[in-house]
């Protein structure tokens, strides 16, 4: 099978579209063909980590990968023997977190179940590539944002509202019932506005750290500013979150956003898509930051 194999720590020059071992699924595994994967920023940061870093992260459950791809969507191939929620047909999404291979290939073996990646039913009205975009991304801002336990009716604020996370936390802090400000570049107010955003504020247009309104809920979905610095604007009671925050991969969680995106009160927001052998290209140009959502992988034209 065809797959992207990362030869060195570094530069995307390190990662090489390659002929290797199509995998064959273990007892718990369950073998999908590949439609979608992504680049995320946990992957360039992942692939730009000297080797001597990932011991300490393998104590985290993160593993090097040969193949890169935290994110998939497919059609599984194949089940081992002791898999009893999927069978060859079905349409699923997931990651591979915790793995040593990842998705940005034809194929990818994922365990049913796994202390770390997890994989679901695909919703049945989302593209491949849409339900490749939503894991990672969609996990992280549900896990943050119920720490708030958001009302009805509260003020929330989500600056960096144009990256995955921050797209993902606009849309669910709107399900939750909240009134949201977007924070983002003046070029991404259409696309933060899409999402339902109420308001949207240019984070270089002045500083907004000084007006009167205040959130009830703020939530740094990039990890670039700190509850110090917008205490001004948290209310009397209110709480702060930041992506730097901890967060797992569950069942759970994957199940509830696929919930989500199926009765279309989410949506992926894709803002560039390649092909498998451009993913060098494809990291590079997340790495310049600019990304808006998220940066598809499409291995099977559907």
């Amino acid at each position: 099978m065809k797959a992207i194999v990362q030869l060195a720590q570094g530069s995307a020059d390190g990662l090489r579209l390659q002929e290797v071992e199509k995998p064959t699924p273990k007892a718990n595994e369950v073998l999908v063909q590949v439609h979608a994967a992504t680049v995320t920023a946990g992957d360039v940061v992942m692939r730009k980590l000297p080797r001597l870093v990932y011991p300490v992260l393998a104590l985290m459950g993160l593993k090097r990968k040969s193949i890169p791809g935290h994110e998939f969507a497919g059609v599984v191939e194949a089940v081992g023997d002791d898999v009893t929620r999927f069978r060859a047909g079905d349409h699923v999404f997931g990651t591979t977190t915790g793995l040593r291979v990842g998705a940005n290939a034809e194929y990818v073996c994922v365990p049913e179940t796994s202390k770390s990646g997890v994989i679901a039913e695909k919703p049945a009205n989302i593209s491949y590539e849409q339900a490749a975009a939503l894991p990672v991304g969609g996990m992280t801002a549900l896990q943050i944002l119920r720490k708030a336990n958001i009302q009805h009716g509260q003020r929330a604020l989500i600056y960096g509202a144009s990256g995955s996370v921050g797209s993902y936390a606009v849309q669910l802090a709107k399900y939750f019932g909240a009134d949201v400000t977007g924070v983002c570049s003046a070029a991404n107010f259409e696309m933060v506005q899409s999402l339902g955003a109420d308001s949207v504020i240019d984070y270089a247009s002045g500083d907004f750290t000084h007006n009167t309104q205040t959130y009830d809920v703020i939530f740094d979905a990039v990890g670039k500013t700190s509850q110090k610095k917008l205490k001004n604007v948290l209310a009397e009671n209110g709480v702060y979150l930041s992506v730097k925050g901890s967060t797992s991969e569950k069942l759970e969680y994957l199940s509830f956003l696929g919930e989500l995106a199926e009765k279309g009160q989410i949506k992926p927001y894709i803002d560039a898509r390649y092909p498998l052998e451009q993913t060098p290209a494809a990291h590079r140009y997340v790495e310049t930051g600019r990304k808006k959502g998220n940066v598809v992988i499409t291995v099977v034209n559907s």
